[in-house]
């Protein structure tokens, strides 16, 4: 793993915390949540699976939900979109005050997209011979406003860590620097979905379970497939947007996104 420095979140971002950010396009805070709330949010994530596979959800509000199989062969959702609208639990976690703090890393206009884009991802990652959601290519999470010929607004990615984080066992690497890249840059720079190779300027993000980290949009990252297989490659991550920019929520009669068609692309 690649030593990078951590923080603990307080109160408001200090000045210390915004430089690096400000350099680098990611940070990393350590227990931001306690063990017990990792394994309450785990299993009420459980109990909307459970619910979705009984009545065959496809998507939710136009966005497709990827299943896969456990090591165990039972069908499982390994991304979960808008899971906040579907859980009480998690729909209260959205108004810890925390996250609010975490808004002034764009500023005044920011707020947590929870019913824009693809609102809270839960994503359920596991290594296994019918598993269909190990890894992901090279990418940036500002393409889709480009895509839909939209201006390129201000956008962080909020991870919230639900597994401990090993070395073998893939995850999050970025490329720290690259957010503040030239518009080709953003788009050529690599592959996009396509190419998995390892960077030797990338840096493995490696937190722990209660952990989060924040990563600007337009940074280019992947995210690693575990060497390990079977229960040891068992990861869970939660992402929330923070955007700015005009209000574009989704509903029950949203449009599939056409990258969306694709599966594998989307996080």
């Amino acid at each position: 793993m690649s030593a990078y420095q951590k923080f603990t979140l307080g109160d408001r971002i200090t000045a210390q915390q915004r430089a690096f950010f400000k350099e680098n396009g990611f940070i990393h805070f350590t227990n931001f949540i306690q063990r017990q709330t990792v394994a309450d949010i785990i299993r009420s994530s459980e109990e909307v699976q459970q619910h979705w596979i009984d009545n065959e959800v496809e998507k939710v509000n136009g966005v497709p939900i990827k299943y896969g199989k456990d090591i165990d062969g039972k069908p499982i959702v390994q991304r979960f979109a808008f899971i906040n609208q579907h859980s009480l639990l998690l729909s209260e976690f959205t108004k810890d005050p925390r996250f609010g703090t975490l808004l002034d890393l764009i500023g005044p206009e920011a707020r947590l997209g929870l019913t824009e884009k693809d609102g809270m991802v839960f994503n359920h990652y596991v290594n296994s011979d019918e598993s269909s959601f190990t890894k992901m290519g090279w990418h940036t999470d500002g393409l889709r406003d480009i895509f839909h010929g939209a201006k390129l607004n201000p956008m962080l990615n909020v991870g919230i860590h639900l597994s401990d984080q090993v070395a073998e066992n893939g995850g999050l690497r970025v490329l720290p620097g690259t957010h503040e890249q030239s518009l080709y840059g953003m788009l050529f720079r690599k592959r996009y979905f396509l190419d998995h190779k390892a960077d030797e300027r990338e840096i493995a993000i490696a937190p722990k379970a209660g952990d989060l980290t924040i990563h600007d949009g337009r940074l280019w990252h992947r995210v690693a497939q575990s060497t390990l297989t079977g229960e040891a490659s068992r990861r869970r991550v939660i992402y929330i947007p923070i955007i700015a920019g005009k209000y574009q929520p989704k509903h029950a009669d949203s449009p599939t996104a056409f990258y969306q068609r694709f599966a594998g692309i989307v996080k």
